[in-house]
C-alpha cells in the first residue's frame, strides 16, 4: 500500500484560544515516531463544542480539549470514563467503535505520571492553590495516588464550595483555606498550583519548604515562575505545567491510536525543543 493508499486518521485539539497550543507537535511527532502513516494533529479554534461535533466524520479518531470546552465535551460524549464524571470535565474524546464519542480526562493521568515521576510516594497530604478546572484534575489524581484528603487554598470560599461534589464524588474529604493562609501550607507531600500567571509569585518570597515536598506548577510560559524558581533552589522536586502537557498527551496518543505505550522520547523531545523555539 502506497502513501497515497493509506486511510486517513486524524484527530485535532479544539479550544479558544488555540493558536499556541503545543499539542499538534506533541502528537505529530508520535505519529511519525510510530510509523502512523496518514496520520495528522491540528489546532482548530472553538469555542462552542456542540456546533462543530457533527463535523467529524469517521477518519477522526479522537479530540483533545482545552477552555472552554472541558464541560462542554463531557455533556455532548455518549459514555464517560468514571474519572471524567466525577471530576466534572472531560480533556479527550475519542471515538468509540460505533461512532459516538466517549469523554475521558487524561489530565488525571498525567498528573499521576508526572507527581510519580518526581518522586511522590503513596497517599499523601496535598494541597492546591486555586480552584479552577486543573484543580478538579488535581483532585482526581490526588485520589488516585490514595489521598484521602486534599486543601483546596482559593480567594473565594464559594470557589472551594463548587468543587466539593467532585471530591465527593472522588472520595477524597476537602478541606477549604483561605489565600492569606498559603504560605503556610506548603509542609504538604505534594503542593499543586493551578493558578493563573503571576498569582502566586509574591509566595516565592513567604514560603520555608519542607524536604519531600513535590511542587508542580501548572504553568510553562514564563518558565520558572519565582515560585518552581525558589523550590529548586531550596533542593525541591519540581514539575512543570510543559510536563503535565506531555503526560495527559501520551495518554490520549494512546486512547486515539492503540499504539501502548506511545513513544515517549520522542514525543517529549519534539515539545521540549519547541517550547525552547518560543
Amino acid at each position: 500500500m502506497t502513501s497515497a493508499d493509506t486511510p486517513r486518521r486524524r484527530a485535532a485539539v479544539l479550544g479558544s484560544p488555540i493558536g499556541h497550543s503545543l499539542s499538534p507537535v506533541i502528537h505529530n511527532a508520535g505519529f511519525a515516531a510510530a510509523g502512523l502513516i496518514g496520520w495528522s494533529y491540528v489546532a482548530i479554534e472553538c469555542a462552542e463544542l456542540s456546533r462543530v461535533i457533527d463535523d467529524f466524520d469517521d477518519s477522526w479518531a479522537g479530540l483533545s480539549l482545552t477552555m472552554p470546552l472541558k464541560e462542554q465535551a463531557l455533556r455532548l460524549a455518549a459514555t464517560a470514563t468514571p474519572v471524567a464524571l466525577a471530576t466534572g470535565a472531560a480533556n479527550t474524546l475519542v471515538r468509540a467503535s460505533d461512532g459516538s464519542w466517549r469523554a475521558d480526562n487524561t489530565d488525571v493521568a498525567g498528573m499521576v505520571r508526572v507527581l510519580r515521576a518526581a518522586g511522590l510516594g503513596a497517599q499523601p497530604s496535598v494541597t492546591v492553590l486555586g480552584g479552577g478546572g486543573t484543580c478538579r484534575a488535581a483532585l482526581g489524581a490526588a485520589a488516585a495516588l490514595g489521598a484521602t484528603e486534599v486543601t483546596v487554598v482559593t480567594r473565594r470560599p464559594a470557589a472551594r464550595e463548587e468543587l466539593r461534589p467532585a471530591a465527593d464524588a472522588l472520595g477524597v474529604k476537602l478541606l477549604g483555606a483561605d489565600w492569606t493562609a498559603a504560605a503556610s501550607l506548603f509542609e504538604a507531600d505534594a503542593v499543586i498550583s493551578t493558578v493563573p500567571k503571576g498569582a502566586a509569585d509574591h509566595l516565592a518570597a513567604e514560603v520555608v519548604w519542607r524536604p519531600g515536598t513535590v511542587l508542580f506548577d501548572a504553568i510553562y510560559d514564563p518558565w520558572p515562575t519565582p515560585l518552581a524558581a525558589a523550590a529548586e533552589r531550596a533542593g525541591v522536586p519540581v514539575v512543570s505545567g510543559l510536563d503535565l502537557l506531555l503526560g495527559q498527551a501520551l495518554s490520549q496518543f494512546e486512547q486515539f491510536t492503540g499504539v501502548v505505550p506511545a513513544p515517549e522520547a520522542a514525543m517529549r523531545e519534539a515539545l521540549f525543543a519547541a517550547a525552547r523555539s518560543r
